[in-house]
């Protein structure tokens, strides 16, 4: 097993969580660059055997405030040419959508909490989520949604959202709902977010009061999920 995996960070609250805790089972190091704390996106992925992209509060469509953006986009479609495995997470799975040139645009509302995610018929023996039950409740936090990119392949789906995860190729995955959340994450995000959450009319005492409910099935099918990206890394 050759090569780190580069871990693309947009919020100090939104970090890999249970996909880093796949990368240590699989004994697989890891570089994290915080691009909130002002590291630079590398020129390219050379040195890196995949690229994980994490989740955060901006927008695919706000270059111009982030330029970072930019560059993130740039080494995306790198990776894409050279087939380096990709998980993209919330905002990530947006930035892959938007370098395979789908439209990034905001949904009718925010989907954020608790909500089911069911599998769409291609998910079914697909190497990552044929792992998932046919439906879960999964936790969301995004306002953003994207078109089916071309030639991807729709894996699932919400109520409120019609693509809620994508594969391209064999090993460049989107997902858009968050199975990498653990507790102490998503409670920091309700007090870091709280303004977002006052907004949609949400409340974050309740997404955390649910933890109890789901929060083990989470960890359990989310940890099967990055596992079985992990073992597509060369």
């Amino acid at each position: 097993m050759n090569g780190e995996i580069l871990i693309l960070q947009h919020a100090a609250c939104e970090h890999p969580g249970n996909i880093a805790a796949a990368l240590k089972r699989a004994n697989r190091g890891s570089v994290t660059l915080e691009l909130f704390a002002g590291q630079s996106v590398p020129d390219d992925m050379d040195s890196y055997a995949g690229l994980i992209v994490m989740g955060g509060p901006m927008s695919v469509y706000e270059q111009a405030t982030y330029t970072f953006i930019q560059d993130e986009l740039r080494l995306i479609k790198q990776a894409l040419e050279r087939n380096k495995p990709i998980l993209g997470v919330c905002l990530g799975s947006q930035l892959l959508a938007a370098a395979l040139g789908a439209q990034v645009f905001p949904g009718p509302r925010k989907e954020i909490g608790w909500h089911a995610i069911s599998k769409l018929p291609a998910a079914r023996g697909d190497t990552l989520f044929d792992a998932l039950p046919d439906s879960l409740m999964a936790m969301h936090w995004h306002g953003d949604i994207f078109d089916v990119p071309a030639g991807a392949v729709p894996l699932l789906r919400s109520d409120m959202t019609a693509l809620q995860a994508f594969r391209y190729g064999k090993s460049a995955y989107g997902l858009l709902c968050h199975l990498e959340l653990t507790y102490p994450q998503i409670d920091r995000m309700v007090k870091e977010f709280r303004a977002e959450l006052d907004q949609a009319g949400v409340s974050g005492g309740d997404i955390l009061h649910q933890w109890p409910i789901y929060g083990a099935e989470l960890e359990r099918i989310g940890g099967e999920v990055f596992s079985r990206w992990v073992a597509l890394l060369k």
